[in-house]
């Protein structure tokens, strides 16, 4: 069954009185996307990334250095919130993968709410190369608010670590969820799993995984996520995905800044070493070899980004199995509106991940 949002069709209008600005900054915007992205976030792209260095311009080596001058507009030091938590779950080599847990408050009252509450997993994204767990805390804090306790999990980054471990790590913390369900005051029999872009990728691997474990999962909520190995690409026309064409010089997640993350993540002369270790799919998620008896699924996507085709590709697969989908495209939008807080997309994205969590968890 497919519920497809009635947003898919069309194009964002401006809202009644708004204009586009008129600073010269639109003019590293191709005329063909122009017309086609949000008011709100020309104005941001105005005041603020246009006035910064593309980020296919930064050095890793940099980035690593200042971690926190290159964190996402939503990034939260959270450790001291109320009911916030931090633990290590130990990963398949052994290796310690730091995670989060945020338990759900009282609202106004800052009082822990008695459990045992359902249990959301978020893997953030970054490219596989960014990212902590203060990257998407405000995300965390957000669907926190659904009822659930939501686990934050700081998965291993290239190119540090080998692509695919990734998957390990998180594939841990789902069984760690599980496992400590009594401490973790959680029902290990309401979990579900999400991510934003490299994360959303990640909670699709794992969507495969449970339902090979026998692992019951109540929902897979991935929003703007890779579904293929487009990471490895020599050149964007090698995708088959319209978008991908599109908007490879788009604002946000252009084609330099893709081929930015495969260079850390599949270099070509570890590809091969690399889709040796691992299962075919983990690396296109759209080649998994069984598509029957997946848990629901929400997909989330951004009109204005290269990864929106393959994204509802692998909705509608899912539905042609008979998955329960709902696919929602938000209109206006490049790859990460979610991280910033003065859209109106993003807010609108904020109550939508509330309300999927409650009705999946029977929360409503």
């Amino acid at each position: 069954m497919s519920n497809l949002d009635s947003t898919l069709a069309g194009h964002a209008v401006p809202k009644p009185g708004a204009s586009q600005p008129t600073n010269d900054a639109l003019d590293l915007i191709e005329d063909h996307i122009l017309p086609k992205l949000d008011p709100e976030f020309l104005q941001y792209f105005t005041d603020v990334i246009a006035k910064q260095p593309p980020a296919h311009t930064i050095p890793i080596e940099e980035v690593r250095k200042n971690p926190q001058k290159y964190q996402p507009p939503c990034a939260v030091d959270s450790a001291n919130e109320k009911g916030v938590s931090d633990h290590v779950v130990n990963s398949q080599d052994g290796t310690g993968v730091p995670v989060r847990v945020y338990q759900p408050i009282e609202n106004g009252q800052g009082v822990v709410r008695p459990g045992p509450h359902p249990v959301h997993l978020n893997f953030h994204g970054g490219g596989f190369v960014l990212g902590d767990l203060q990257s998407e805390a405000g995300l965390c804090l957000v669907m926190r608010k659904a009822g659930v306790v939501v686990v934050d999990v700081n998965y291993r980054h290239c190119p540090e670590t080998t692509w695919g471990k990734c998957i390990q790590d998180a594939w841990a913390a789902l069984n760690w969820v599980r496992d400590e369900h009594l401490s973790l005051n959680i029902n290990p029999l309401s979990v579900s799993i999400g991510g934003v872009s490299a994360g959303g990728h990640i909670s699709l691997v794992l969507q495969h995984m449970a339902r090979d474990a026998g692992i019951p999962l109540k929902l897979c909520m991935p929003t703007v996520p890779p579904t293929t190995d487009c990471l490895s690409l020599e050149y964007y026309t090698q995708s088959p995905y319209a978008s991908f064409h599109e908007f490879h010089r788009g604002p946000v997640l252009p084609w330099k800044r893709i081929k930015y993350f495969g260079n850390q993540c599949m270099p070509p002369d570890k590809l091969p070493e690399i889709r040796k270790m691992w299962p075919d799919w983990w690396l296109s998620p759209m080649r998994a070899p069984n598509w029957s008896g997946l848990c629901d699924t929400y997909i989330r996507t951004a009109e204005v980004d290269p990864l929106r085709d393959e994204g509802e590709a692998y909705a509608m697969k899912l539905v042609a199995s008979g998955t329960k989908v709902t696919l929602k495209r938000y209109l206006g939008c490049p790859h990460t509106f979610m991280y910033l807080g003065v859209l109106s997309q993003k807010r609108q994205w904020d109550e939508d991940s509330i309300y999927a969590l409650k009705v999946a968890h029977g929360l409503l």
